[in-house]
Order: C-alpha cells, then structure tokens, then sequence
C-alpha cells in the first residue's frame, strides 16, 4: 500500500488508509505514531530548519548567504543548543496539526465522493488541499510563533507566552495571521506537484515491474521523498514570503504585503532571491522523511496497531 502525504512542507507519512472504517477504533494509534514521527524527525532536522529560516529573513547579510556560515554565526551567537530555538513549539503544534487534517480529510473525501465519484487523483488533491487549508488556518499563530522564536536573540523573549504577549501588545491580534495568504496560495503548486509527481512514480514501479500491491519501504519512502521535493519546490517562493511577512519585528518596515515583499525580494536580488534558503530545505528532506518513516513504523508496532491489508 503506498504511501499518501497529506501537508505542504512537511512530510506527513501516515498512510490515507488508516482513514478507513475497518480502522476507525485505532485511529488515535495513529495520531499518536504519526505525532511521535514528526516531532522526532522535526527536531532532528531542527538546526537545518533555523538556518533556513534565518537565510530567507537575512538573505542579504554575508555570513547568512550560506548554510555553513548561517550555521557558524548562529553557533557563535547563542552556541550549540540555540540552533533547537523555536522546536520546541514546533512539536508542540504536531498533535493538532495532525489531528485536523484527518478529520477534515476524511470528511471532505466522503462528501466528494457522495456528490460525483471524482477519480481517485481529484479527490486526494481537493480534500487533501482542503484538509491543509483548514489545519492551517487554525495552525498559523503558531507558526508566527515559531519564526519568531527561532530568529529571537539570546534573551529577547522570555519563553513562548512572552513572545506571543510582546506579538500582541506591540501589534494586536492580526500579527498572528501574517503571512496567511501566501501560505493558503502555496497549498496548490504544493498540492498539485506533490501528487502528480507521485501519480507519474507509482506509473514507472508499475512499469519497471515493482509489486505495487504491496511495495517495499524504500519504494515507499522514495516516491514520498521525491514527490515532497518537488512540491516543496514548486511552493517554495511562497514559503519564502510567509516566512518574511511572519518575522517583521526583526526587518525594517512594518505590515508588509505580499506584493511588497515579493517585489523587494526582486529588487534586491533578484529572481534566485525567491529560492535563497532552498539548500537546507531540500537537504532535510531525505533525514526528515527517512525519521519519520522509521519512528512511525517503531510506533505502530509498539502500540500493536495492525495495517488491513488490501
């Protein structure tokens, strides 16, 4: 049975087939293998996350041009633990994160499914998009919260609830959605990427001979890993932006828009300027993926959840 990803950016590696009435009663073994597999993984991948980060903001500083120098300055800045800063919430975020999308998932498939039988392709892509939309619309302070916890200098914040009270003294309410709509907009070049990709891979295992009833984990995890890379590509400008809108207490100017932001990034630097913090992204992908893959199938059999065969 392969494997189905459901968010944009991160791999989310519980297979759709959970969803099914047969494994309603084991659903929250899911969640919880599923909850467990990102928030190791994510902090695995923790420090290559915050250089990232810290080259889409200061793309324009030398020393966060690359990522062994991005690495080097936040070291020297805070030492060695600073570069976990902001995983903490990010762990956090997981459970919920996870919780909503399948729930929304699974409903917005079966009404999909009552009104038209939509081929299998569309029905992932519509309620897998809006499984994403939904979870994060509610996810999204939190991930204000986050960009600005992990660009935080030693002693500017205090701890999470300090950030979020400085965030809402300083700017109200609003802050905490910045960066919203390049975040909804980039679910679709993500979405549509990630599942044609898949869709053209499972046509070559097919070709080339692979058991695709039931296919290994490294045919599983590869078509994962690569499908996620590409869609990661295709939405990275729009991740980009989110980040820069979601971390203006740290630039100059304030309550930028998104056409702002994309044509100073432009401006500045040009069309590469869209892609500055790719490296690290794309060389999280295949730890991230690979984390997760194994800690999930760890807590599957730890909790003795048994997959329905097909």
């Amino acid at each position: 049975m392969f494997l189905q990803v459901l968010d944009t950016g991160e791999q989310l590696i519980v297979p759709v087939d959970v969803l099914e009435e047969e494994n309603k009663g084991a659903l929250w073994k899911f969640l919880l293998s599923g909850a467990m597999a990102g928030a190791v993984s994510r902090t695995g991948t923790a420090p290559l996350d915050r250089a990232r980060v810290y080259m889409q903001v200061y793309s324009s500083k030398s020393n966060f041009r690359h990522l062994l120098s991005g690495l080097q300055s936040l070291v020297q800045e805070g030492g060695v633990r600073s570069l976990w800063r902001g995983n903490g919430i990010n762990v956090l975020k997981i459970a919920p994160e996870y919780a909503i999308k399948f729930s929304v998932f699974e409903q917005c498939k079966n009404f999909f499914y009552g009104m038209q039988d939509y081929p299998p392709f569309q029905e992932r892509l519509i309620a897998g998009s809006l499984a994403v939309a939904i979870s994060q619309t509610f996810i999204n302070p939190m991930e204000v919260l986050k960009t600005r916890l992990t660009l935080r200098l030693t002693g500017q914040y205090k701890g999470l609830l300090d950030c979020a009270m400085q965030i809402l003294e300083r700017d109200g309410t609003r802050a905490l959605y910045r960066g919203y709509l390049p975040n909804m907009l980039g679910i679709i070049p993500y979405a549509c990427t990630d599942l044609a990709v898949y869709e053209l891979l499972r046509c070559l295992w097919q070709k080339s001979g692979w058991d695709m009833t039931d296919p290994s984990g490294l045919v599983s995890l590869s078509s994962v890993t690569l499908s996620s890379t590409c869609g990661q590509m295709a939405s990275y400008p729009l991740t980009l932006v989110r980040t820069r809108m979601q971390a203006q207490d740290t630039l100059e100017g304030s309550n930028p828009t998104m056409l702002g932001v994309f044509r100073r990034i432009l401006s500045q630097q040009g069309w590469p300027g869209l892609y500055r913090g790719m490296t690290p992204t794309l060389l999280k992908v295949l730890p991230a993926g690979g984390i997760s893959y194994l800690v999930y199938e760890a807590m599957k059999k730890t909790l003795g959840v048994q997959v329905l065969s097909r």
